[in-house]
């Protein structure tokens, strides 16, 4: 059953019924911290029925990230919309899982639960008319372990590699996947060696951010149960393509795709180059909470199909938004591809900041700047520079500057994540811009 299709009473009923008929004897309850990273606290069955209708208190300050607060409690209140059985564990004592919503003690919605801060901006989205659709593209990397970057495959973009390892853990991948209620489009080999992608199909914001936190937990899973490593982190290996997550998105308005329009040279309505143009006035800002570690900016160079440059075309994909061309009788297909974030960011945030950025450009009435169908890596910086073409922050360090004086992301967000989400930034680029690397010590010992 679809997690859209279970609501309400019905969907408590659901729940309790399912883990009577499977012999469910525990239930993980899952949320994120400020930074994405899944967090998890098992309930007995016995305590089921208690969690659906009352939720269970916990330790707050575990979602916190880095920098944590004094331990304040908190009460984690099931979706059970979300409800399922997990397939790596035993069928004779099942687990299940549900993803969580956060609530004070009082009954008020936690204002540092990212999930909350989805929804939040999921009904303003609501509140004008609209539906925020997203179907991301997260690559990946398998390695032999998690100590170093030895490739399973020496297989290319689209490659049909002979039967191998990671051929074999991409197909149990997406099988356990569709166990889990995903729905799978596509798997194929991405562009360097071990390098992967799994292609969920398109949904709505709120249970796609769920699927990407399920989908990034599985592919580390099943890797792990054969002994091996997958990793979603930007860019592990030097030379080489690093992994993004390219964002496909549109807004519908009931069944009506409010991004298409026949009469359009794009077949872009009014509405869509509104919203590509917010997009591309406000990416400078959002960057760092869709590239937020340290490791996201070694991905965002040029070489290597990351977009640094803020443009838009159809068919080039050195642009920062791409828009597939229109197929006939594909209407409700019309969207823009955001292919900047990377798939280490938090799923909640991410989708927030960047409908945010699209509905402004929809309410101000933003102008949508020509299409660059040229590849903009061979452009000379004057080029560039005389056609006014932009480009992302070049680090974390520049990127939390930007993203610290943007009231477009402070007021997304809320006070309480926007401040913990700096705050965690600045903790980490302090501790990496004091570390001595192997690269320094290779280079300057011998010589100074």
């Amino acid at each position: 059953m679809a997690d859209s299709k279970i609501k309400g009473v019905d969907a408590k009923e659901y729940v309790l019924k399912t883990s009577k008929e499977h012999n469910v004897k525990f239930v993980h309850l899952w949320f994120t911290d400020v930074l994405g990273v899944l967090k998890s606290f098992a309930i007995t069955i016995d305590e089921l029925e208690t969690a659906l209708n009352e939720g269970m208190g916990f330790d707050g300050s575990s979602i916190e990230g880095f920098c944590r607060i004094d331990e304040s409690d908190m009460i984690a209140l099931p979706d059970p919309g979300t409800f399922r059985l997990l397939p790596w564990r035993p069928t004779e004592d099942a687990v299940g899982r549900m993803f969580c919503d956060i609530y004070k003690p009082d009954g008020a919605p936690f204002d540092g639960d990212p999930r909350h801060v989805l929804k939040k901006n999921l009904k303003k989205a609501a509140d004008m008319g609209y539906t925020f659709y997203v179907g991301p593209e997260l690559e990946y990397f398998y390695f032999k372990n998690s100590k170093g970057t030895e490739f399973l495959d020496a297989g290319g973009y689209f490659d049909m590699v002979p039967l191998d390892m990671a051929q074999d853990l991409r197909r149990e991948t997406v099988l356990t996947l569709e166990k889990m209620g995903i729905g799978v489009e596509y798997s194929h080999h991405e562009v360097a060696p071990s390098q992967h992608e799994i292609d969920m199909r398109y949904t709505d914001a709120l249970t796609m951010a769920d699927q990407v936190m399920t989908y990034r937990l599985i592919v580390k899973q099943v890797a792990l149960q054969h002994g091996f490593h997958a990793t979603f982190m930007p860019k592990p290996v030097f030379g080489v393509n690093g992994s993004g997550m390219h964002v496909h998105q549109s807004l519908f308005k009931g069944n009506t795709n409010a991004f298409f329009d026949a009469s359009d040279k794009y077949s872009l309505s009014k509405t869509a180059k509104q919203y590509i143009a917010g997009i591309l006035k406000h990416a400078p800002e959002i960057t760092a909470i869709n590239n937020q570690w340290v490791n996201s900016y070694k991905r965002l160079v040029p070489g290597y199909e990351a977009p640094v440059y803020i443009t838009w075309a159809r068919r080039n994909r050195s642009d920062l938004v791409r828009v597939p061309e229109y197929k006939p009788g594909r209407e409700k297909a019309t969207r823009m591809e955001l292919r900047s974030p990377d798939p280490g960011c938090n799923p909640y945030l991410c989708f927030s900041v960047m409908l945010a950025a699209g509905l402004e450009g929809i309410e101000k009435g933003y102008e949508l700047p020509p299409p660059v169908e040229e590849n903009v890596y061979h452009m000379s910086d004057k080029d560039r520079k005389r056609r006014g073409i932009k480009t992302l922050p070049g680090s974390l360090a520049e990127a939390v500057q930007l993203v610290e004086k943007s009231d477009l992301v402070k007021k997304t967000l809320g006070d309480h994540v926007f401040n913990a989400f700096i705050e965690n930034k600045k903790i980490e680029w302090d501790m990496y811009r004091t570390q001595v690397t192997n690269w320094e010590i290779e280079r300057y010992l011998p010589i100074i």
